[in-house]
């Protein structure tokens, strides 16, 4: 029988108590400021539509037109698996869950646009395709058309709009249409659960602090939940990471925002031209993205705001050689930038989607069956050859929502291997509000 030790301290209680009570604020802030991930879908693509070519077939046409060049220049899993180069055992899988995305919901994010790939109109026809913009997205939400069982495809499960910017030749404009588009949406019910906003070519603070101002106007007009109205905020421009004073703006955008902001979205070609990089070698795995992503990432890190990749301009059209030259490269840069953790980007064309799709299933499914018994362990307390801790618990989990989020991974494969439901895992995955000593089921 062991000894029973004989446990001492110097300090008195108080002590403890006093430098609680210092702390008080620093929690408090600590809780505000870095609330830790919403825990929420996050959409592996964003899409931009120009305002003017928006229609309520868009999403349905985009979906058809990526089958169409699947059909085409890779008619087969092998096919497709040799241009972008898939394991063997991931080509039948990976194409065929490709395929049956492009058929249930081809898109998970919409942006109909209404700055650059919209430009400059005059006013009624901008106001009218505002209107127009809000009657399609909100009759496209009503019907419930992004449901598989209702026949999928003219609903995303995220779709807003992009105005243009807060400087001061267009803010006026920008303006007029955000609020015809909210009005609008307004006017046909309650604002839907999937509203996304983006708001361009930020460069001060003050201007997303002027874009909580607007968003607050509207909501006391319409008697909505003060907050209710979120934004993602775009860096394109070099001010938007470095300020004058040496300080990452971008951190300091985000607590502009007062809790409103969603994402950064990395604007690949506009950052790129701010600093000078010459047309042909601007892209999203240069070294100003990646510098100008990382400055983002640590400043979102805990915020609860995510950060979105940006694009490529190559589009996968032309003869068979030239969409698999395509392909290959958007693949590969989607997968360098999962790597990276950068879990979104944007998709300009739709014969982009299919590469996508095959580089976000790809990345979940090589990899989910070592992350699930790795998850396993952990929950089991079963040691093995790597020592786990909470925060690798909390990326585990992640890693298989996201896969289950966006259809690379079914629930019942991953509880085959790890035994937890999908409630375990979103228990690991918000350890703060959990409780982490959970056992498998």
């Amino acid at each position: 029988m062991s000894r029973q030790e004989r446990v001492t301290t110097s300090l008195a209680g108080s002590v403890s108590r006093e430098i609680s009570a210092r702390l008080a604020p620093v929690d408090a802030e600590l809780e505000r400021r870095y609330p830790g991930d919403p825990g929420t879908r996050q959409p592996v693509h964003t899409v931009y539509v120009p305002g003017d070519a928006f229609a309520a077939d868009t999403i349905r046409s985009w979906g058809d037109q990526a089958l169409t060049a699947l059909d085409e220049h890779a008619p087969d899993a092998a096919s497709f698996a040799a241009v972008l180069g898939l394991a063997d055992e991931l080509a039948g899988p990976v194409y065929d869950r490709v395929r049956a995305k492009l058929e249930r919901e081809p898109i998970e994010d919409l942006r109909v646009d209404f700055e650059d790939g919209y430009g400059v109109r005059p006013d009624a026809e901008e106001d009218e395709t505002a209107a127009r913009a809000a009657r399609l997205i909100a009759a496209a939400y009503d019907g419930g058309t992004s449901r598989p069982e209702a026949g999928g495809g003219t609903a995303a499960p995220y779709m807003g709009i992009r105005m243009k910017c807060m400087e001061a030749p267009v803010r006026d404009r920008g303006i007029r249409t955000l609020d015809i588009f909210l009005t609008g949406l307004m006017e046909a019910g309650p604002l839907p659960d999937g509203l996304v906003l983006t708001l361009p070519k930020v460069t001060y603070p003050e201007q997303v602090t002027a874009m909580v101002r607007l968003l607050e106007a509207f909501e006391k007009v319409h008697g909505l939940r003060p907050g209710r109205i979120g934004f993602e905020i775009q860096i394109e421009t070099s001010q938007s990471i470095l300020a004058t004073d040496g300080t990452a703006t971008v951190a300091r955008m985000i607590q502009a925002a007062e809790g409103r902001a969603t994402g950064l979205h990395y604007g690949t070609f506009d950052y790129s031209a701010c600093l000078g990089v010459s047309a042909a070698h601007q892209a999203s795995d240069h070294p100003a993205a990646d510098h100008a992503k990382a400055i983002m990432q640590v400043a979102a890190a805990g915020t609860g705001v995510r950060v979105s990749d940006g694009s490529t301009n190559v589009l996968p059209v032309g003869p068979t050689s030239k969409v698999h030259d395509a392909w290959r490269l958007h693949y590969g840069l989607t997968r360098r930038a999962l790597a990276r953790a950068y879990y979104q980007g944007w998709d300009m064309h739709p014969g982009h989607i299919p590469t996508r799709y095959a580089a976000v299933f790809a990345f979940y499914r090589e990899g989910f069956e070592q992350a699930a018994a790795r998850l396993a362990r952990y929950a089991n307390r079963a040691g093995g050859d790597v020592m786990d801790e909470p925060a690798t618990a909390k990326a585990l989990s992640g890693y298989l929502l996201r896969g289950l989020d966006c259809g690379a991974l079914d629930i019942a494969e991953v509880a085959r291997v790890a035994g937890l439901t999908r409630a375990d895992l979103e228990g690991f995955a918000t350890p703060r509000r959990a409780d982490l000593t959970i056992s498998a089921k």
